[in-house]
């Protein structure tokens, strides 16, 4: 299974996808802003990045290219409650990041999640 880092500053929404994706066997670690997320990214220490885009300082989608540059091999989940904020990660999209438009489905973040892994 993946290591995976979830960035969110939603504390509710990151509790359920961080238990969604524990029970599907992944090991997840947690951020509550997209600093504190950069700070845990090292090369090879996880295999995809879930980040909300819309948080306070450094937003997921410059976490995201932030993170990709660190490690290119980082695979990409962008979440949104806002679909104008995912057109700003067209670029991001464009290099395979997976674009989840909040409210989702426990079984719609794990089927991205699965499809950004394979």
């Amino acid at each position: 299974m993946a290591r995976i880092l979830l960035a969110d500053d939603d504390k509710g929404s990151l509790d359920l996808v961080r238990r969604a994706l524990q029970l599907e066997g992944h090991t997840v670690v947690t951020a509550e802003d997209g600093s504190e997320a950069l700070a845990l990214v090292e090369p090879g220490g996880f295999d995809l990045l879930v980040t909300d885009v819309q948080m306070p300082g450094l937003d997921g989608i410059e976490l995201a290219h932030r993170a990709s540059a660190r490690y290119p091999a980082l695979r990409l989940v962008l979440m949104s409650a806002y679909p104008d904020g995912l057109d700003h990660a067209a670029a991001l999209a464009a290099k395979g990041a997976r674009l989840v438009t909040k409210p989702f489905t426990i079984d719609r973040i794990r089927a991205e999640v699965r499809a950004a892994l394979a």
